[in-house]
């Protein structure tokens, strides 16, 4: 299509495979062969474990172990989504987050998703109403954003972003931001409302195949405000970590 032209392609069809085939669907038209169809790529259900960070943090005091996982089940347009992310240290858990979604695809690079969030670990365990979206924006950055709305009039939004930068076929340079923001101040959970907590990394990756990546990497996190008030104060507002881990997926 020439540049300018005003033909532009809708948005809403750009993943509606029945969109250009002037209102025929499989099976139909004066040419459907008839018997058992073929089933096509869009139509059939899919299922997928992603395990994004599967990782030993180096920090003062005691090291930790991370895990952050996500599994799916569905088709192209609707699917279930599961992801689970926690930490272990001194041979104990220290907590837990898990959401329940369904996502839908609403474009050809963004999803939204609704479902619950639980969260365990220090203080009582949390249940929020969770609604977000997933997709790629402009320049392949990865955005994964999510509002929880609890009990108690208690909201959060969570804010996860990062892109991967090829150095080579196989060495990858992954930055990484996160962030937590709470619409008010939950102490039993030594949580302060506004921008509580970040945490920026840098992750080097080496792609074995495309399905197994270690890598290493170094990784600032930050508390602010009343969260930081509320913390150990012999760990501080802010700490450098260094980080080993393992990305795979099947």
């Amino acid at each position: 299509m020439p540049a300018g032209s005003a033909d532009i392609i809708p948005v809403e069809t750009l993943r509606d495979p029945h969109a250009y085939s002037n209102g025929l669907r499989m099976g139909e038209g004066p040419y459907a062969v008839g018997g058992p169809a073929m089933h096509m790529a869009d139509d059939m259900l899919f299922g997928g474990l992603h395990v994004d960070r599967l990782e030993h943090v180096f920090r003062d005091g005691s090291d930790a172990s991370v895990y952050d996982a996500w599994f799916w089940y569905g088709s192209s347009y609707d699917r279930l989504l599961i992801k689970a992310e926690g930490q272990f240290a001194d041979n104990s858990f220290e907590g837990s987050e898990t959401d329940v979604l369904w996502s839908h695809a609403i474009s050809s690079f963004w999803n939204t998703q609704v479902g619950v969030h639980n969260q365990t670990g220090e203080g009582p365990d949390r249940n929020w109403l969770a609604v977000g979206m997933r997709g790629i924006a402009p320049y392949w950055l990865h955005v994964d954003i999510t509002a929880y709305l609890g009990a108690a009039g208690r909201t959060a939004l969570n804010i996860e972003t990062e892109y991967e930068w090829l150095l080579t076929q196989r060495w990858v340079l992954q930055p990484r931001l996160e962030m937590n923001l709470y619409g008010k101040n939950d102490r039993a959970r030594n949580v302060g409302s506004g921008l509580s907590d970040t945490a920026a990394g840098l992750r080097l990756k080496y792609q074995i195949t495309r399905q197994i990546v270690p890598y290493i990497g170094v990784e600032r996190v930050r508390q602010y405000g009343d969260t930081a008030r509320y913390s150990d104060h012999e760990e501080g507002s802010s700490d450098t970590r260094w980080v080993a881990g393992l990305r795979f997926w099947f």
